[in-house]
């Protein structure tokens, strides 16, 4: 009570989470020019040294001066009485130790300040040789998860924000905590603060010549290669919490909003890439991939109907026809294909109702450039599972325009190849995607109908199916299926050169696809396809193909089997 006959009273407390390097000192800086706010600098600071025996130029004074009870800083220091309204701790996320009081955690109000290694590890090492715990980045991942789970979400802000917009980002801050922005917040005067920790003569030289957030320079100094198992080690860490970050900043333009994913499941997913099963943003191939430096990887798309692969051997066949086609090295056995493909199935739970996008680059390169000789790495195999129901309308049907971008000829790049380089068919796309059509439709050099940029294309007419020759398009492996149902439905099957006039006048117009099974064509180029409705063979072929993925397909083995 004697505290509070002195205008004493209970304070709410602010806790600010960081690494060292991290602006954390500007932030204090500018948090204590409120009129409503006291600052407190590292109080845990000699806590931590006595539990670890790390060296510091100031280890001994520190602790001669400061309290290192861990106990009694947080009950009667970090949560005492106080004069202001609110109190802002800087903590240093590696001096949250165990044993603490949970009060720490439990009580106040927190954010998280990041900022890149990239930035941090080369001043850090002017001082005192770095080390990962020194960093800090794995306790502030720690500490975002604990608050979570106390569902006490905390907001996360990065330094490279606060120097390219602080009064943004202060703003944004003080929304979230749930206090007023103040203006004077984006600034303080030069020199030594009373405030400071008994470290400051050697950690805040620089923060001492500032009075805001300005930049000092423009372009970053060399990074130090000494460190580069650290930031290896680090990095990850930081780009975690980036994505947690209300607007993540970036060098080149204001960031977009996050989209909304098609199927929501999605957003956490599991990929297989190389030789091992990553989650979704971290699924990432080597910027020296052959599939990054010139699209030069084979690909295969597969469905999953009830714990089922449909045409999984027709389709590894082409895939690695395709890749022997372009010479690649070092490819991994069809046994080890099969299993990744297993293995990812399994651990995303997808036994029905998905699609795999698998791809085999040709590899990452020893550095960049065309040449496969740089290739000496082998193969980069991708197996990208997804919830995905056929993506087009297959039962009212399609809309389909012409396109003016040619399908590529034997002559300059063979489509018997199922290659990653899909330029072509994306300029297709593009058109089709400008006139409000579902797909478009791409002739061969000689005018004739060849396929659409993502599917093969079937016609009737008088009771006849017809189908483009494969000579400047796909042999889908959907293509074919269809071809044989067709015969088998005892109808007329005819490949021969179509011209587009043709399909203007069909009957009935269909598109195949593994993403798209069967796709009815209603309208091409403004004119009705037939009266404009799904036709009746289109129907009838429908259902031959329904029922064959239902009774066919290679099973998936599962830990229910073992």
């Amino acid at each position: 009570m004697v505290g509070q006959e002195q205008g004493e009273g209970e304070v709410e407390v602010i806790h600010s989470w960081s690494a060292p390097r991290s602006l954390s000192t500007s932030l204090m800086y500018s948090f204590a020019q409120r009129d409503d706010m006291e600052v407190l600098d590292e109080p845990l600071y000699a806590t931590f040294l006595k539990v670890f025996d790390v060296e510091r130029p100031y280890r001994e004074e520190l602790l001669s001066k400061m309290e290192s009870d861990g106990d009694k800083v947080v009950k009667e220091i970090i949560f005492a009485p106080g004069e202001k309204k609110y109190r802002l701790c800087k903590h240093m996320s590696k001096q949250r130790l165990p044993g603490l009081p949970s009060d720490l955690i439990k009580k106040g109000k927190h954010f998280i300040l990041i900022r890149n290694p990239l930035d941090i590890l080369p001043s850090f090492g002017k001082v005192v040789p770095p080390s990962f715990l020194d960093l800090g980045l794995a306790e502030l991942v720690s500490i975002y998860n604990d608050l979570c789970q106390l569902g006490k979400r905390p907001p996360v802000i990065d330094a490279t924000d606060l120097v390219q917009n602080p009064e943004a980002t202060l703003h944004s801050l003080c929304e979230d905590l749930g206090i007023p922005f103040q203006d004077s917040m984006l600034r303080w005067e030069a020199g030594p603060k009373l405030i400071d920790g008994i470290w400051a003569p050697w950690w805040y030289k620089s923060v001492h010549k500032s009075t805001g957030f300005s930049s000092t320079r423009k372009y970053p100094e060399p990074f130090p290669h000494s460190h580069y198992d650290l930031l290896e080690q680090s990095l990850p860490l930081y780009n975690w919490l980036r994505r947690h970050v209300r607007q993540a900043s970036t060098l080149l333009k204001t960031p977009l909003p996050p989209p909304d994913l098609p199927v929501p499941a999605n957003e956490k997913l599991l990929s297989w890439v190389g030789d091992e099963i990553l989650p979704r943003e971290s699924a990432k191939v080597s910027v020296f991939d052959s599939v990054v430096q010139g699209g030069d990887s084979v690909w295969e798309g597969l469905r999953i109907y009830r714990g089922k692969i449909f045409k999984l051997e027709e389709h590894l066949d082409r895939l690695f026809d395709s890749a022997k086609a372009l010479a690649f090295k070092n490819v991994p056995t069809r046994e080890e294909v099969k299993e990744a493909i297993f293995r990812t199935l399994n651990r995303n739970g997808m036994f029905d109702n998905s699609h795999i996008r698998l791809s085999l680059t040709r590899g990452k390169k020893v550095t960049s450039g065309m040449s496969p000789a740089f290739n000496l790495y082998g193969c980069t195999l991708i197996v990208l599972p997804e919830w995905k129901p056929p993506v087009y309308d297959n039962t009212h049907g399609v809309t389909l325009v012409t396109a003016t971008t040619r399908r590529n000829s034997p002559n300059n790049l063979d489509s018997k190849i199922h290659h990653n380089n899909l330029l072509n068919n994306i300029l297709a796309k593009i058109e089709g995607n400008n006139a409000n059509a579902d797909d478009a439709i791409m002739l061969d050099k000689d005018g004739f109908v060849s396929e659409t940029n993502a599917t093969n294309i079937f016609l009737v007419k008088k009771g006849r199916v017809l189908t483009p020759h494969a000579d400047y398009c796909l042999p889908g492996i959907t293509r074919a299926t269809v071809m044989d149902l067709v015969v088998k439905e005892g109808l007329v099957l005819e490949e021969r050169r179509i011209s587009l006039s043709e399909f203007h006048t069909a009957d009935e117009v269909w598109t195949t696809g593994t993403m798209g099974e069967l796709t009815p064509a209603v309208k091409i180029d403004g004119r009705d396809v037939g009266d404009g409705q799904v036709g009746p063979v289109t129907r009838r072929l429908q259902n031959a193909y329904k029922k064959l993925t239902e009774e066919s397909g290679v099973p998936i083995p599962s830990y229910l089997e073992n």
